[in-house]
C-alpha cells in the first residue's frame, strides 16, 4: 500500500493523551484516527455524516475492523490518515486505511460498513447519491 493509492488524506497531529509514557500512541487510538479521517473522506464527499445516507432512519454500521501495525507513532508527531472505498456493494462498503509519518507507513487496514435501518439493523441499499459522490470521487467503479 503506498500513498498514491489514495486520493483523500487528513492530517492530525498526535495529542499529549493518546501517547504512554514513552511518548508512543497507544493502539486503541489508531481505529479513532481512522473515523476521523473517514468522516473527513465524508465531508470532502460533500456527504457530511448527519446526512450522508440520504434515508432518514438509515445508518451506516461498522461490522468489521482489521488494523496490521507496522510502526509506532509517538507524541507531537503529524500524522497523514489516507482514506479510500475499495469496495462498493449493494449495502456495505469497505475502506481501506493507511496512516502515515511523511512518507512511512505506520499503519494499514480496512474497515467494512453496512448500510442498514437504524431500528432493525437490516441492510438496507447504499442510496444512490452517496453512490455516485463515492464513483465520481474516487474516478472510477468500486462496486464488486
Amino acid at each position: 500500500m503506498h500513498k498514491s493509492d489514495f486520493r483523500f488524506s487528513h492530517r492530525l497531529r498526535v495529542r499529549w493523551a493518546e501517547a504512554d509514557l514513552q511518548g508512543i500512541v497507544f493502539n486503541g487510538h489508531y481505529l479513532t484516527y481512522a473515523d476521523v479521517g473517514i468522516t473527513e473522506y465524508f465531508r470532502e464527499l460533500g456527504q457530511a455524516y448527519s446526512a450522508e445516507t440520504g434515508v432518514k432512519g438509515a445508518d451506516f454500521f461498522a461490522v468489521r475492523t482489521l488494523l496490521e501495525y507496522r510502526s509506532p507513532a509517538r507524541f507531537d508527531e503529524q500524522l497523514d490518515v489516507h482514506v479510500r472505498i475499495a469496495k462498493l456493494g449493494n449495502s456495505s462498503m469497505q475502506f481501506l486505511i493507511g496512516i502515515y509519518r511523511d512518507d512511512e507507513l505506520l499503519v494499514n487496514g480496512e474497515i467494512v460498513y453496512v448500510h442498514a435501518d437504524q431500528s432493525s439493523r437490516q441492510p438496507t441499499r447504499i442510496p444512490e447519491a452517496f453512490r455516485a459522490a463515492v464513483r465520481e470521487f474516487e474516478r472510477c467503479t468500486p462496486e464488486g
